[in-house]
This record gives C-alpha cells, structure tokens and sequence, in this order.
C-alpha cells in the first residue's frame, strides 16, 4: 500500500511517496482502510523534528474509514464498522492501526470526510471551552486563528456556551469566515492590533480567556490581552515554540494562569473519549455545529498540504483523500 513516510526531519520535501507492506494488527489494535486522513500542525512538527519520533516514520495522527481487521482480544469492534480516531498510527496511508479503546464508531448521516475533519480539532476545542477554561453565558474570550480548523469550532463552541468571542484573522476573507461562525468581534491582526482590540472588546479589563494555538509570534501580546487572573490557555506552536520564560512574569502580568493542555489527558477513559466525540457528533447531525473543510489533496501530494497549512493559506480542515 501507498504511505507517506519520513526517513529524516526537515521541510515538506522529506515527505516520500512508499509503498510498504500493509501492518496486521496486535492485540487490542484494529485496521481500518483510510478514506480521509486529517492534516494538522502536529504532523507538521513531527516532520520538522519539532516533536520527536523514530524514523522512519509514517506520518499522520487522524483519520476515519472502514475496519479490515481486528487484533486479539477485540469484541467492541468488527470487520466493516466505520471508525474515527485521532490517535492513529500512521493516517497517512491506504490502511493504519489504531487501539479500539481509542477509536469511535461513526453515527449514520455523518461521512468518514466530515469525522476526519472533526475529531482531532472538534474534541480540542470541545474540552478548551468546556473544561480547561470553562465558559459560562457572559465570560470573554480571545480566539487566535479563528479561521482555522481549531477556530472555527472553537468560536461556535464558545457562542453555544454563551460567551462573548473576538477573533483574530490574517485577512479579510478570513475575518468574513469568523463572523460568520459567531465571533463577536474580529481583528486582523495583520493591520491591528489585537491587544488593544482584546481590552477595547472587554471593557478595558482584559478578557477572560485567551486561546492561543499560534505560540511565539502572539505570546506577549496575548498575555497584555488578559485580565488579572485570567487564563492564558497555549495549545499549539504554529509560529514556533513560545520562549522559556520566568513564572514571575505571570505576576507581573496581573497574576496569571498558563497552561498547555494536549487532547491526549482531555480523552483518558473511552468513557471521556465517546462522550466529547458523541457531543460533536450530536451537534454535526443537528446542523448545529458546522465543519469547513477548506481543502483535499491526493495522498501523494502530502507536501502541497503541509506547504499550505504552514503557509496560513489554509481555512478549516485540510483532509489527504488516500
């Protein structure tokens, strides 16, 4: 089977086209034919070597399709079910593993298209909004990147929870995506700036939240953005890794929290797992949340992905259609 792999890290061009042996389950795994593998930045930085993994390496974390095989001890899934995880081995592929425990069962009326869109970026904005900080009717919120796939679930999220939202966009296009999602208030950032944005939205106070996946570039100023013991949430490095910095800056600043939260300790127990993947789903169905998916790309053009997402040419999920 056709797979994208990396023998060493660097720029989208150590992406390789291969064929490898199609992988057997072990006990408690399942194998599952992809038909569509999500693109996201954490795939970015296990190429570059941002996130270290052994090579060579078969790329991709999300994904959705048909199961082809099951592993020993398996009797919550079977051969032709449909399945989504984020915590695939090896998405961007013809067939990939994935531990039952960390797999979902695709409800009717919800494609493998639509779930790979939505699982890795939909739980992550579901347990932002809903447990690391969370909203009640009222509370303000800074959301970085608000066109992105994280975004612009995160907004609507936000809005169901009744909080106020302000956004920030790169263009003007973008801007039209966040409004249209709920945002309350989008500043792009590329003429504005958003820190005063943030205080101007908030009173002058500072919001109550902020939300930032971009990392380095928006650190400092999404710290002036906050109100005294606020909450500075950073879950994700798209301009690079935010700088070691002294806690004391946390006081400076108005007595901050910071955290850096991962989907992995949010989803613990298939129990949590099932239940913020059945929200979603639940919503999906209902028309009441909507997942943009902004692009496709063949499997062989893994890099054109990377090079687009990394580029912020990119709106919602970008999906590899193997």
């Amino acid at each position: 089977m056709h797979a994208i792999r990396i023998h060493e890290t660097g720029g989208p061009e150590k992406l390789c086209v291969e064929d490898i042996p199609v992988p057997a389950p072990k006990p408690g795994e399942v194998r599952f034919r992809v038909e569509a593998a999500g693109v996201n930045f954490i795939d970015t930085y296990h190429r570059s070597g941002l996130y270290k993994v052994d090579l060579p390496h078969t790329l991709g974390a999300e994904a959705a399709g048909v199961v082809t095989a099951v592993g020993e001890g398996v009797t919550t899934l079977a051969v032709g079910d449909r399945i989504g995880s984020a915590r695939v081995t090896g998405a961007y592929a013809g067939e990939a593993i994935v531990a039952a425990a960390h797999a979902v069962r695709i409800p009717d009326g919800v494609s493998a298209a639509t779930t790979a869109a939505l699982l890795l970026q939909g739980m992550t904005a579901h347990y932002l909004a809903c447990d690391t900080f969370p909203l009640q009717p009222g509370a303000t919120a800074l959301v970085h990147a608000g066109a992105g796939g994280v975004g612009l679930l995160l907004i609507q999220i936000a809005k169901r929870r009744g909080a106020r939202v302000i956004t920030t966009v790169g263009t003007d296009a973008k801007a039209e995506l966040a409004r249209a999602a709920g945002a309350d208030a989008v500043c792009v950032y590329t003429r504005e700036d958003f820190t005063a944005a943030a205080r101007a939205f908030s009173g002058g106070r500072g919001v109550d939240v902020a939300y930032d996946a971009v990392g380095r570039s928006t650190f400092e100023g999404t710290l002036r953005s906050l109100r005294p013991r606020g909450m500075f949430v950073s879950f994700g490095n798209a301009s690079g890794a935010v700088a070691p910095f002294a806690p004391l800056l946390l006081s400076q600043q108005g007595s901050l929290y910071f955290t850096r939260p991962t989907l992995t300790h949010y989803t613990q127990t298939a129990e949590e797992l099932n239940a913020r993947a059945g929200d979603l789903f639940r919503w999906v169905r209902a028309g009441e949340l909507n997942v943009r998916i902004g692009a496709t790309y063949p499997l062989a053009a893994a890099a054109e992905a990377h090079r687009a997402l990394e580029g912020r040419a990119t709106t919602g999920k970008v999906l590899l259609l193997p």
